[in-house]
């Protein structure tokens, strides 16, 4: 009688012979191994995350970085009595962001870790939506802004305020200080500058918008605070243009949000939300938690997660301190400068923004100069067949009929890379000249992630039925 024998090889095992549950939930279970394999394999369709240069986000992190994360796999940060060294370390990064930021009592301000920067800034925003409500303000609170990331159209649809996004006009491509008292009344919350635009990666003028709205208070007694979106360049600014006024040191700034797993180089799921004092943070939005026999405040939208993101980024601050975050960064800006050039040197190309650290991010942006024969759309959808993802869209509304490339630099991104990068578009540009598709390529068609959505329902849908009494101030 012949033995018979269990396959001894990994693909030949049960789990492996029939396709992967995709519908309903699965009845058998599998072994581990299989699993994992099958789950592995099917990632090996994405697309490398070093090779994104569309994403913001941290895509490179050392071995001390990565082992601290997954010693943190089970600590839920929200459960500050029993990871109370964790909570420890959130506050210190918390005085040490507000520090950074020039806030006037870094030890006695409030501030958060948060998921990301669009938490935070969600948090900011309602903020300055409760301190309006406690002077008096009455009917339907509006924020002004330029062009802004998706997370502040949420915000505005979720919390129920009108969102004055100040159009592009004439060859600007950023919120104008000039503009905003224009968009202003007594129902405004707060003007949000986006420190390091999505679409171009450019700097708004914080110093400028806050100078516009002293003006606007000697004309007309309204005190309009400001919440700085410093998503990407809260911390690149303060390494590589620290003469550059956009932070605390601006009076009228009362909270600023960041990103710590973009320019903050910790893994995602982090980002800060600083407040100026720690009366600039109403109250009403404080809960507290059991700490040490005692109570700590919180203050998120999230409850329970992951603590190993707080714990990498207190890390990377105490690893680089502001010697190293000045080294690094500054080397971001020598890569995307590099970049620049190259670009310009193929011939069609007009840089929007080529790496400059007093005007922008760590990016480049860049439109065609003329007719060469295919669109920015067919050039991305040339440079995806070598691995490499660069967005090309339209710009914001009313220069809507112009597209433009953008690349971020991010940690992790080298002066080689880049010279790769640059012989691929070449390569890309000769293979479109000799041949040209019929019919242009088309941005949908093209794909790209640009950091930015569509609502499913539009915004003048999608307005809350208001009763008589709320819209007369009565009780609702």
């Amino acid at each position: 009688m012949t033995e018979e024998l269990e396959p001894d090889d990994l693909f030949a095992l049960p789990g492996l012979r029939r396709s992967a549950p995709k519908a309903g939930f699965p009845i058998s279970e599998l072994i581990p191994q299989v699993a994992y394999e099958i789950v592995h394999d099917e990632l090996m369709l994405d697309g490398v995350s070093r090779m994104n240069l569309a994403t913001f986000c941290t895509t490179w992190v050392d071995d001390q970085a990565r082992r601290l994360m997954n010693e943190s796999l089970d600590k839920n940060i929200v459960d500050k009595d029993e990871y109370p060294q964790t909570a420890e370390l959130e506050r210190r990064c918390v005085r040490m962001v507000a520090d950074l930021w020039h806030a006037p009592d870094p030890a006695g301000t409030h501030g958060t870790s948060t998921t990301g920067s669009s938490e935070a800034a969600m948090l900011g925003g309602l903020g300055a939506k409760f301190r309006w409500r406690k002077r008096g303000g009455t009917g339907t609170p509006n924020f002004v802004c330029g062009p802004v990331q998706v997370c502040w159209e949420k915000f505005a649809r979720y919390f129920d305020v009108e969102i004055r996004q100040i159009p592009l006009r004439g060859d600007r491509l950023t919120m104008h200080p000039d503009d905003v008292a224009d968009y202003c009344d007594a129902n405004t919350i707060m003007v949000v500058p986006t420190f390091g635009q999505t679409y171009t990666g450019l700097f708004e003028d914080v110093a400028g918008i806050s100078q516009a709205l002293d003006r606007l208070q000697e004309d007309s007694g309204l005190d309009i605070p400001i919440h700085v979106d410093a998503a990407s360049g809260g911390f690149l600014a303060p390494f590589t243009a620290p003469d550059l006024i956009w932070d605390f040191r601006l009076p009228r700034v009362k909270s600023i949000n960041a990103s710590g797993h973009k320019t903050g180089l910790a893994p995602l799921g982090s980002g800060w939300a600083i407040w100026r004092e720690a009366a600039d943070l109403p109250e009403e939005l404080i809960f507290n938690v059991d700490y040490l026999g005692g109570s700590m405040a919180t203050f998120n939208l999230n409850f329970s997660r992951p603590g190993g993101q707080v714990i990498t980024s207190y890390y990377e601050f105490i690893r680089l301190g502001h010697t190293g975050y000045t080294r690094l960064q500054s080397q971001l800006y020598h890569v995307a400068q590099h970049l620049a050039e190259g670009l310009l040197k193929l011939g069609p190309f007009e840089m929007i923004h080529g790496g400059d650290p007093h005007r922008g991010i760590a990016a480049v942006s860049w439109r065609l100069t003329e007719d060469v024969g295919f669109n920015l759309y067919e050039l991305s959808d040339r440079l995806r067949t070598r691995g490499w993802l660069i967005a090309a869209y339209p710009l914001p509304a009313d220069r809507e009929n112009e597209t433009i490339m953008r690349a971020l630099v991010r940690h992790g991104f080298s002066i080689d890379m880049a010279d790769l990068l640059l012989a691929d578009i070449e390569r890309g540009m000769e293979q479109l000249d000799k041949h040209p598709h019929s019919e242009p390529l088309t941005r949908a068609e093209a794909g790209g992630f640009t950091h930015n959505a569509t609502a499913a329902v539009p915004s003048d849908k999608a307005k809350p039925v208001r009763s008589r009494s709320r819209a007369t101030g009565g009780p609702g």
